[in-house]
């Protein structure tokens, strides 16, 4: 019996709410393998558009020291 004899077979078995949730699923699964990656012209859109939202960030002081950010051992968990 092949795996997807198998499916089948299990899948006739059940509530066809049950079914329904396999079906969504199944495309849920088919989507997220076959969905293309990003083109070449977006990722270099994205690193374009990062570096200028970052843009001068390195020049600006830091709204925090160390000591607002360092975790008290006196806080409850």
């Amino acid at each position: 019996m092949t795996t997807a004899e198998a499916i089948a077979e299990n899948v006739r078995s059940m509530p066809e709410d049950a079914q329904r949730e396999i079906l969504d699923f199944i495309e849920f699964l088919r989507e997220r393998r076959f969905r293309p990656g990003p083109s070449e012209e977006s990722s270099a859109w994205r690193a374009f558009s990062l570096d200028r939202a970052m843009r001068g960030m390195e020049e600006e002081p830091a709204p925090y020291t160390t000591a607002d950010i360092r975790e008290k051992a006196s806080l409850p968990r």
